[in-house]
């Protein structure tokens, strides 16, 4: 199979996270049933199917990166779609989080997150335009960081309060990591970015 084909095997798998948007989106706000008890009959359902959701968006990520090579279905659609799924399902799933837990920790770290990506992403296309696109290349900080910020989301998206610490330092770590890889972006760009 040429390289170059849109619809491949990689590909499909993108545009399938970005297809599971909004149908996390419906589930998150889709309105409670609530039984003769009192009790929210779907509330369990509903946490583990968005978190399931989440988390298969998240392997789907790695996977279809590891398919491109080995398949050789490496495409510019695929360069380009990749990281655009993967900031969308990320920035929709943070916006459900500051609403079910509108505090200042939770809007901080969404906040840091979203403004990280649009950030480097532009950082990213004026270096393309500069033909140094090479020196913004993903770096170790930055995998680590997208690891607790998958992990920590997953967690918050399960609801269960016992795991509420862990969810919290998990994802202070993901914006402490989001700062740091920012940081050596820049520090790449800079030479670039202090031209006149």
């Amino acid at each position: 199979m040429s390289t170059g084909r849109i619809l491949n095997i990689p590909n499909i798998l993108t545009i399938a996270r970005i297809v599971l948007i909004p149908v996390f989106l419906v589930i998150a706000y889709w309105p409670p049933v609530v039984g003769v008890s009192g009790v929210n009959e779907t509330i369990l359902f509903r946490h583990t199917l968005l978190t399931s959701i989440f988390l298969l968006a998240a392997v789907t990520d790695w996977f279809d990166g590891y398919l491109a090579r080995v398949l050789n279905q490496t495409s510019a659609f695929g360069r380009f779609l990749d990281p655009v799924a993967d900031k969308l399902m990320v920035a929709a799933a943070l916006v459900v989080l500051v609403q079910w837990r509108p505090s200042i920790t939770m809007a901080f770290a969404a906040i840091v997150i979203i403004s990280r990506e649009i950030t480097v992403s532009a950082l990213r296309e004026w270096m393309a335009e500069l033909g140094a696109r090479t020196n913004v290349a993903v770096s170790t900080v930055g995998k680590y960081k997208t690891a607790f910020q998958m992990i920590a989301i997953s967690v918050f998206l399960l609801n269960w309060q016992p795991l509420d610490i862990l969810a919290y330092l998990l994802l202070y770590t993901a914006v402490i990591l989001t700062l740091w890889s920012m940081v050596i972006y820049l520090r790449a760009a800079w030479p670039f970015l202090k031209q006149p």
